[in-house]
């Protein structure tokens, strides 16, 4: 477990759990795709936290053919159905995530870790350019145990080649996926929504030596 997650937090100090998900919209405000399961067959889903989830998700569902829908939600902590107020605290122990339900048939993982390598910095621990807190750590969190092992081997190329250029050691929480919250509708495609809404996104500059460059 990572030292950013769960185990970092206190259930006794953690806001409260609710018993019903929180209103989310039922469709893609760009796609008009449904929000919530169940999904087409030969779908499948990943969890990716890379910062503010507005700007996250922006470069999901941009990607182009093969992603089916995207959601912003939280992940990793200790509150069951939590608000975006519950993980600015930094007691739900939450990350701002995306869940990316995509085609693997038209848009390979490899593309979609890719994607993911290149729009952050992934060692920056707790914070992501001057978003600090535990809800903006990087994560990935894999939904087999296939996709596991294709995202550890992309970190540790994707390393390397941070290494090459001086960057230190990734901090990307990755493991199973734990229960994905969605977020509030009001979170949901923010940008698309809010044009000129805040972005804080910046990758590191370096590229990612594995897949397809995603347009």
């Amino acid at each position: 477990m990572s030292i950013f997650g769960k185990s970092a937090v206190s259930k006794m100090l953690a806001p409260p759990d609710r018993e019903t998900p929180l209103a989310h919209g039922e469709r893609h405000f760009v796609n008009g795709h449904p929000l919530d399961p169940p999904f087409p067959p030969g779908m499948e889903s990943i969890v990716f936290g890379m910062g503010c989830f507005w700007g996250a998700e922006r470069k999901f569902w941009q990607a182009g053919a093969g992603v089916h829908v995207t959601a912003v939600g939280y992940a990793g902590g200790l509150t069951r159905h939590p608000t975006y107020q519950d993980v600015c605290t930094a007691r739900s122990g939450h990350a701002e995530v995306v869940l990316v339900v995509y085609d693997p048939a038209v848009a390979p993982l490899a593309s979609l870790l890719r994607l993911f390598w290149e729009s952050h910095d992934p060692t920056q621990g707790m914070r992501q350019g001057n978003d600090i807190g535990p809800q903006y750590r990087s994560v990935i969190f894999a939904c087999s145990a296939t996709q596991l092992a294709e995202v550890e081997a992309s970190k540790a190329a994707y390393e390397k080649a941070l290494s090459i250029h001086g960057f230190g050691r990734i901090t990307t929480e990755i493991g199973p996926a734990p229960t994905f919250y969605y977020a509030e509708e009001d979170h949901q495609q923010y940008l698309a929504k809010n044009p000129g809404g805040y972005c804080g996104l910046r990758g590191s500059g370096v590229a990612c030596p594995i897949g397809a460059a995603t347009s």
